[in-house]
């Protein structure tokens, strides 16, 4: 592999992540899960998360040098990255794995594949695409059901939390993605956000017609759809892109809230 030398090595982009975004799809399923089923076990899984989270970045950039045969002073930082990220990842699971009474890891296995579909965009540069994007989010959301099953809960009510959230954030994946290319000017459909969003809603109130999740479940739900018809109208769009981006962190947390509250009052 060929050496490279460049200028001073800035840390920063190397050890963090440069989507702020995705710091929202790793609290989404870490604070319901702990909200509705706290446990030790939990908090060092949401840990393991954190770390495996933080790792993506520097094994993206290292990778990718790898790939062109090139050696940078910045791959170097890289792995250091991956190895101080990924011993902490395993040691906070293997005390999670060991402070536990249940077991938790047939969501982290079903979100493998997830995972392994991002780490593949991320490779091409293609990290925006539309399926590296929800693959990421929902292989978070499995978090939510291992946290849960750590705290008692049982497979089904575990895996339907996981549900309620891959909903979520994949409809408003594509409502942002939507609401940003129409704010540019670039033609992007409405109907797919609409109709996203009537899906989950339907299926959530479904879900809560027969028992499976509470019905403030669906209320959130509802009130997501709302923020995609308002969010998509011409007065909307001249909102500026952060303010947007804080606005659907505001939304995370009313969704997150009300799904957590829905199921410690049914259960």
């Amino acid at each position: 592999m060929a050496e490279a030398t460049t200028g001073p090595v800035r840390l920063r982009p190397i050890a963090l992540p440069v989507e702020h975004g995705g710091w929202g799809f790793l609290g989404a399923p870490i604070v319901p899960g702990l909200w509705v089923a706290p446990s030790v076990a939990g908090i060092w899984l949401g840990l393991a998360a954190l770390g495996a989270f933080l790792m993506r970045q520097p094994l993206k950039l290292a990778l990718g040098d790898r790939q062109r045969g090139r050696r940078y002073p910045r791959t170097v930082w890289a792995e250091r990255f991956v190895a101080l990220y990924g011993a902490g990842a395993l040691t906070a699971l293997l005390i999670a794995w060991l402070t536990t009474a249940h077991p938790f890891w047939l969501p982290l296995l079903l979100a493998v594949p997830f995972a392994i579909v991002q780490l593949r965009y991320d490779l091409l540069k293609q990290s925006r695409s539309l399926l590296a994007e929800i693959c990421g989010a929902n292989a978070l959301g499995a978090l939510a059901p291992a946290i849960a099953l750590c705290g008692g809960w049982r497979m089904t009510p575990a895996f339907l939390l996981w549900l309620l959230l891959a909903l979520k954030a994949t409809s408003a994946i594509i409502y942002v993605r939507a609401r940003i290319r129409l704010a540019r000017g670039v033609p992007a459909g409405r109907a797919p956000v609409y109709l996203t969003h009537a899906v989950a809603l339907a299926l959530v109130v479904g879900l809560a017609a027969i028992d499976l999740v509470p019905w403030l479940a669906g209320a959130v739900f509802g009130v997501l759809l709302l923020r995609a018809v308002l969010g998509l109208l011409p007065r909307s769009l001249a909102t500026p892109t952060p303010i947007v981006g804080v606005q659907e962190l505001g939304m995370s947390l009313l969704t997150v809230a009300g799904i957590a509250v829905g199921f410690q009052m049914s259960w």
